[in-house]
């Protein structure tokens, strides 16, 4: 008697959540969680899943309660509400998904949202313009920090950490670790949280948010069991990073570049180009600060993440355009065509 009641709308953005879900953790753990994993690869899976499960708990508890129930925390307010939900709504995720599988870092928010807001154009330009400043600024403010901290911080934890790796390491350092884990995701869930929540209603009920934060919680378990996947890659290539020393470093920039841009304006935006951005400033500052590696080799790291991520720009505007705009092109091709 109850399946009876519920149509196809509420089918798919039920279907469209858990496929947000599952591609936008997938695809933004790199920037999320990937020095976290890489940094605690001896640690057992299940304490890192209880610690980020706390984590996610908490701030949406909070978001949840300070907002009046919208559990996007504002990202939302730009993006029209959607009343019924339809079968092209729940195929970006789709596409996600096939590039994370690839390897290939993509904008979730872009990809996504563009779909909801497809009769806004200037609202897609906006994510896209905040994209590429937070990628620029993510990576100038990296090149700056680096090559300040670079010498008497980073070649020392590089020589220790080749000598002895993570045995000798301040039990101080690893709770900073963590904790600099718990201001990053909080961070991320703030910033992305639209591109999970924009298929769920934008005022929820109790009930809803439970729904949501255990959906959460068991697919963050699959993650940490899975040590991030193959899009982990990025992360596992870069200098030093599997140091919790310098992990620890890479995600307190990130997260106060996060949070600054929160503070900006509620236009949602591409966190993984602020992530990258993040990366490649921080190698190119090591390497002409260190020389650790050629510079071939790290010209080459810097150049593939960057075709990486155009790809998936380009692959998330046409893909965005012909989900929203296939009936007219196929109207277009059987009238002039056929």
């Amino acid at each position: 008697m109850f399946l009876e009641h519920i149509t196809m709308s509420e089918i798919y953005m039920v279907i469209g959540f858990f496929l947000s879900m599952y591609a936008c953790i997938s695809n933004d753990v790199i920037q999320t969680l990937g020095t976290y994993l890489s940094a605690n690869k001896k640690t057992p899976f299940y304490y890192m899943w209880a610690f980020i499960a706390i984590i996610t708990v908490v701030t949406l508890l909070l978001g949840w309660h300070f907002n009046g129930g919208d559990i996007s925390f504002g990202r939302l307010d730009r993006i029209p509400i959607t009343t019924t939900f339809t079968f092209e709504q729940i195929l970006p995720p789709i596409c996600v998904l096939i590039l994370t599988e690839f390897g290939i870092p993509v904008g979730t928010a872009f990809l996504i949202l563009s779909v909801f807001t497809i009769e806004n154009v200037s609202v897609i330009w906006l994510m896209l313009l905040k994209s590429f400043l937070g990628y620029g600024v993510a990576f100038i403010l990296a090149i700056i920090i680096y090559n300040i901290i670079a010498r008497p911080l980073e070649r020392y934890f590089y020589y220790t950490q080749k000598r002895s790796g993570n045995e000798h390491i301040s039990k101080w350092w690893m709770v900073a670790k963590w904790g600099s884990t718990a201001f990053i995701w909080s961070q991320w869930l703030m910033q992305d949280a639209a591109n999970l929540f924009v298929y769920m209603p934008r005022h929820a009920t109790f009930n809803v948010l439970m729904f949501v934060i255990i959906s959460l919680v068991l697919f963050l378990g699959y993650v940490t069991y899975n040590r991030g996947g193959r899009i982990q890659n990025i992360v596992k290539m870069k200098t030093n990073v599997q140091d919790p020393r310098s992990a620890t470093i890479i995600d307190l920039i990130y997260a106060s570049l996060l949070l600054y841009f929160i503070q900006m304006n509620n236009i949602p935006m591409s966190t993984t180009w602020v992530f990258m951005g993040l990366l490649a400033g921080r190698e190119v500052a090591l390497y002409h600060r260190l020389r650790f590696e050629s510079p071939k080799k790290m010209y080459k790291h810097i150049f593939k993440d960057f075709v990486k991520i155009m790809i998936g720009l380009v692959v998330s505007t046409v893909f965005v355009i012909g989900i929203t705009q296939y009936r007219t092109i196929f109207h277009l091709i059987t009238t002039h065509f056929m």
